[in-house]
């Protein structure tokens, strides 16, 4: 139940602070991606920072996270389909002017295409999980092949 409390209320917080620098608006991130208005520049720095500090610093000033947790750092190595998929979710990010967290934060606002945009991420990120679970499939078992 803290685990769930906890979540609700970081992404509570987090949508709010994506409404409130109107990142929730295609409008405002369109007209940052077009280099005319710099403002969602000073939030991603601001939330750069936070994120840094607290990376750095909760570590050394607690033992635990919130929840109980011990703190851990895993680095992962990169995937093929990395650049790939960065490079269409960047493409896809700059035609409608939404990032994941800021669709979903912006269905408050009630604006029909953000509904068609977020509906997009979801079938895409299904369609993602299918292939990536047949991948998955195939490199067990190889002599199986495709279809």
């Amino acid at each position: 139940m803290k685990r769930l409390i906890s979540i609700l209320l970081g992404g509570g917080l987090f949508g709010y602070g994506l409404a409130w620098s109107g990142m929730v608006r295609p409008e405002v991130v369109l007209s940052f991606l077009q280099l005319r208005d710099m403002g969602l520049l000073l939030v991603m720095a601001a939330a750069l920072a936070v994120t840094t500090i607290g990376f750095r610093l909760a570590p050394r000033l607690r033992q635990t996270t919130l929840l109980g947790l011990p703190f851990s750092h895993e680095v992962k190595p990169m995937l093929a389909g990395t650049v790939p998929g960065a490079v269409i979710f960047g493409v896809g990010w700059g035609l409608c002017g939404l990032c994941p967290g800021a669709a979903v934060a912006s269905i408050g606002i009630a604006n029909g295409p953000v509904l068609i945009g977020l509906a997009g991420m979801f079938l895409g990120a299904y369609l993602q999980g299918v292939l990536a679970e047949g991948r998955t499939k195939l490199q067990a078992d190889p002599q199986q092949g495709p279809g």
